[in-house]
């Protein structure tokens, strides 16, 4: 079941490519919990999932997944995607060993 949907923007040209990303609800999978998501990319949908002792847990690893995904991507390297109008990041936590990337509010607040 899905749970949320988040947009990026891709500006290529003179016109900007939505990226959506879509999160699933937890579920139980295999004696724990896994999260699924996905993330539009322009090549195709990336498609993996979180996984977790608790379905809390699962959808956090899945939000730092995400995060990972987007901040080592070359649309990122290459400064050419955005998530808002006025202010850099992205709006996902990564995990520590990547926090040196991260910009905008979300070097502050994440």
């Amino acid at each position: 079941m899905l749970i949320l949907t988040h947009k990026l923007h891709l500006k290529r040209l003179e016109r900007e490519i939505p990226i959506e990303i879509r999160i699933y609800k937890p579920e139980p999978k295999d004696g724990c919990w896994a999260c699924a998501f996905e993330i539009d990319w322009p090549e195709g949908t990336k498609a993996m999932s979180g996984a977790g002792f608790d379905a809390l847990q699962a959808l956090v690893i899945s939000l730092q997944m995400i995060g990972i995904q987007i901040y080592t991507s070359s649309y990122h390297h290459d400064g050419a995607l955005r998530a808002y109008d006025t202010e850099e990041g992205y709006g996902f936590p990564v995990s520590r060993n990547v926090r040196d990337v991260l910009i905008g509010a979300d070097k502050i607040y994440l």
